[in-house]
């Protein structure tokens, strides 16, 4: 049995997307939520296999949910769901954890679609905001060409959570070589912390490779 979700501020759409969940024999919606602290409540009681989560939530915004859930390590997959067609914010959401973004416009065709993928722990984005978020990560794949193969490497495990030492584990490299290959790549890139260094990984796509 697969476990939802609903997070929205409005009950007309928590009970229409309950009711196209539940048209499946299963899945099952285990907990609503109508703003982003019992969001949050709920997905950590709960722990479902994916949240739906409205941006627009008070107390806290469905991006922050995402992002406080990574935070508490759960096995929930998030998407945002959302009447605000801005590749901007798909990407603050999918560097914050959510996995999915999807506009409200678009559900009676791509939420079905965007769920089953979320369900193999895939990505998905709403197309017009796919489109612009390619768009805007070409720029980053170009500067990408900078580094070698071994500081793409370093970067995306950087971008991942390791630590110098961790990096230097996985490549079976000293930490003077894992930190070598850390400066270097932030230099070519003009980079200059960590946060930004993640932020490029995801707008390049490093992390889906």
């Amino acid at each position: 049995m697969k476990r939802f979700l609903i997070a929205d501020d409005h009950e007309a759409v928590r009970c229409g997307l309950r009711a196209v969940l539940e048209l499946r024999d299963d899945w099952e919606v285990v907990a609503e939520a109508n703003d982003g602290s019992n969001a949050l409540a709920a997905a950590v009681v709960n722990q479902p296999d994916v949240a739906i989560v409205d941006f627009s939530l008070p107390r806290m915004t469905g991006v922050e949910v995402a992002r406080r859930i990574r935070e508490h390590h759960l096995p929930t997959e998030v998407m945002i769901f959302t009447v605000h067609n801005s590749s901007l914010l798909a990407q603050h959401a999918f560097e914050a954890g959510a996995r999915a973004f999807v506009l409200k416009s678009d559900a009676n065709r791509l939420l079905l679609t965007a769920i089953e993928a979320l369900l193999k722990h895939k990505p998905f984005c709403t197309d017009s905001c796919s489109a612009r978020f390619s768009e805007m990560s070409m720029g980053e794949r170009g500067r990408q060409h900078k580094l070698s193969p071994r500081e793409q490497l370093v970067v995306k495990l950087i971008a991942d959570g390791y630590s110098n030492k961790g990096i230097s584990a996985i490549l079976n490299l000293s930490v003077k070589t894992a930190e070598a290959h850390r400066a270097a790549a932030m230099r070519k890139l003009d980079i200059h912390s960590t946060a930004d260094l993640v932020r490029y990984a995801v707008r390049a796509g490093l992390l889906q490779a």
